[in-house]
């Protein structure tokens, strides 16, 4: 199932803005609001919906990341990726959008269904605990962060894990219905 348009507009919880509802866009408001109102996330830490840009080819590509936590100096600590299906097939996925992040790579990444969730290290790729409660509260986040290695990804390595991520997402929604669909994944 992709992202598509209800016609609706709902109250973005982290923004207080109307904003266009989604088929996810429930499960996106859901996560925002256990992450700030149960795990102590400030709110002026997250952002929905992060554009995300990457080439492939000399071609580039969006697509947005639906939660990002980030630090004091706007470094990304959690990037989540709402996933519908089953939360394993989108560690791989997650992990690599957490390297590829912008000002990243971020030293933890989150897949989840809203019902189910794998933390994940993006530096091994490893899963580090399943289930709702794997999620961080904000103090485990900030400890997990000082002890992540953070360095920057050389270009050789942008590039390859680039082509890992383009595969997840250009193959699967270009073989679907790339000309309908109106989900996360575009062509610049």
């Amino acid at each position: 199932m992709h992202e598509v348009s209800l016609g609706n507009t709902l109250r973005d919880y982290l923004t207080g803005e109307e904003i266009e509802e989604t088929t996810y866009e429930e499960f996106r408001q859901a996560l925002a609001r256990l992450l700030v109102e149960e795990l102590g996330y400030p709110r002026e830490r997250l952002r929905a919906k992060v554009p995300f840009s990457y080439e492939v080819d000399g071609e580039r590509f969006n697509r947005n990341l639906d939660l990002v936590a980030y630090d004091d100096a706007g470094r990304p600590l959690l990037v989540v990726v709402f996933c519908s299906g089953c939360v394993g097939s989108f560690v791989r996925e997650t992990a690599v959008a957490a390297r590829l992040i912008d000002n990243g790579p971020a030293p933890l990444a989150l897949a989840t269904d809203s019902r189910d969730a794998a933390l994940i290290d993006p530096a091994s790729g490893e899963v580090l605990e399943e289930g709702m409660r794997a999620v961080p509260r904000w103090e485990e986040l900030q400890r997990a962060a000082e002890k992540a290695d953070r360095t920057p990804l050389s270009p050789d390595q942008r590039s390859k894990l680039e082509r890992i991520f383009h595969a997840y997402n250009g193959f699967l929604l270009d073989s679907c219905c790339s000309s309908e669909c109106c989900g996360p994944f575009q062509k610049s």
